[in-house]
């Protein structure tokens, strides 16, 4: 069975307290029992491996057998999500969390239809960060992506310019993903448009922040489902799958 992952901002000493809601979820939820394993992590990188010793009301009880921290990775994974609609942000999040992306940006661009405004921006945003988190857990990754604030177009536009390598996700693109030379480090940021695409201003500005249009695949793929595909080529070309 997988040891479990549960998020503590609490990891030094020899002794461990589970408790708040991921105690609550432990305890109540999972029904773990002394003896058991379990691993906490910040989702910054460091990790106690723990023993449940003793389960209380909605806490445990753990002693740590073990430490060690996850080091960044050489080459960081951004990808720029268009707003998809309803919930399939959420699900977008979710797999690429799962995939090993490393930071998520939702874009609000010309054509998304789902735009998010006043109080939805910190409404949606609680719910793309809590897909993360919990997405997190069941792929144990221990360095949880950072999903970033709302970004515009321009903000875009510098992240692309800053890069070691700018990507573009568009149909009508001569060159495939998979025969794109990789820098050796930095940000990879690449692109995924909403359910309406990339518009043809918004590629021009792209490419001139030095980005490079490529194409996916030979299939046209929802907004959804594009980064965690690309996410999935970069992932096997890079090393880190």
């Amino acid at each position: 069975m997988t040891v479990p992952v549960f998020l503590s901002r609490k990891l030094d000493g020899t002794e461990l307290t589970l408790d708040g809601p991921e105690g609550r979820h432990a305890a109540s939820a999972r029904r773990l029992r002394a003896g058991e394993r379990v691993d906490l992590t910040d989702g910054a990188g460091s990790v106690a491996e723990c023993v449940v010793r003793e389960v209380v009301k909605d806490a445990l009880r753990l002693d740590v057998i073990g430490r060690y921290t996850v080091e960044p990775p050489r080459r960081r994974l951004v990808v720029v999500q268009g707003l998809p609609k309803g919930d399939r942000g959420e699900l977008a999040v979710e797999m690429m969390t799962e995939a090993g992306v490393d930071v998520i940006v939702p874009w609000s661009a010309a054509r998304s239809i789902t735009q998010w405004k006043g109080d939805k921006v910190a409404k949606a945003l609680g719910r793309w960060r809590s897909a993360a988190r919990e997405a997190g857990k069941q792929a144990r990754r221990f360095r949880l992506p950072e999903v970033a604030d709302l970004a515009s177009t321009s903000h875009v536009e510098r992240l692309l310019s800053e890069a070691a390598l700018g990507l573009v996700l568009h149909e009508e693109a001569a060159e495939p993903l998979s025969g794109e030379e990789l820098p050796s480090g930095g940000d990879i940021v690449v692109v995924v448009g909403p359910e309406g695409g990339v518009s043809a201003d918004e590629l021009d500005r792209f490419r001139a922040a030095k980005a490079v249009p490529v194409l996916l695949g030979p299939t046209v793929l929802r907004t959804s489902t594009a980064g965690v595909a690309a996410a999935a080529v970069l992932m096997t070309r890079t090393g880190r799958w």
